[in-house]
């Protein structure tokens, strides 16, 4: 298997998922973020391409509102920025959507897309799918992702069941899912992450 020619692409870190109503419940963002940070000081150090996204409603928008602090990266994040970064603002769920990234990614011969940050059952999930029709191959780390406490009419599920959730949804088929040490490592030896595939996964789950 070829050594793969990973990017590491940072997805809303941003203030407004640290407290009040889109606060990331698990894994706890005290836990993910030291994680987040982990991996971009190993993507910096393998000399990785990295791409910074922040989301926006617009201006004056309850949440996400460029100029307020909700809109602002995470001060841990925005310490270890550098002009090298490719810095996006975007307005729908994936990163790809109405934005340049499929384009830098190319530019830089990119075919596998490494996403840590927030939310996995929303921004995260979108750009992994997406990345399959581009001809990114994905891979999604467990513990630098995070998730919120979920009701609507169709159901009800607590942080926890949607993150652990999603990332057996995306290992069968949408992503490598890994943590973060077990990227490291595969970064430090130019290996590609094991994962599963839609038949694997429907068997196992057969058995249950």
């Amino acid at each position: 298997m070829s050594t793969p020619r990973r990017a590491l692409i940072l997805v809303d870190i941003q203030q407004q998922y640290f407290n009040g109503l889109l606060e990331i419940r698990y894994p706890p963002h005290q836990e993910s973020l030291p994680m987040i940070v982990k991996a971009i000081d190993a993507a910096t150090a393998a000399g990785l391409p990295i791409a910074v996204i922040q989301h926006t409603e617009g201006e004056g928008a309850p949440v996400f509102a460029p100029g307020t602090r909700e809109f602002d990266l995470h001060p841990d994040v925005e310490a270890r920025r550098t002009g090298a970064w490719k810095e996006v603002i975007k307005q729908y769920g994936s990163v790809y959507a109405g934005t340049e990234v499929a384009g830098w990614l190319r530019e830089h011969d990119v075919d596998t897309v490494t996403l840590v940050g927030y939310m996995t059952n929303n921004c995260i999930l979108a750009s992994a799918v997406e990345a399959e029709f581009l001809g990114f191959s994905s891979e999604v780390l467990s513990d630098a992702t995070g998730a919120i406490n979920l009701s609507n009419d169709a159901g009800t599920a607590d942080a926890k069941t949607v993150h652990t959730t999603l990332m057996a949804l995306l290992n069968s088929n949408w992503a490598a899912v890994a943590t973060t040490n077990e990227w490291a490592g595969a970064v430090a030896s130019g290996h590609a992450l094991q994962r599963s595939d839609l038949g694997s996964s429907a068997m196992a789950g057969a058995a249950l």
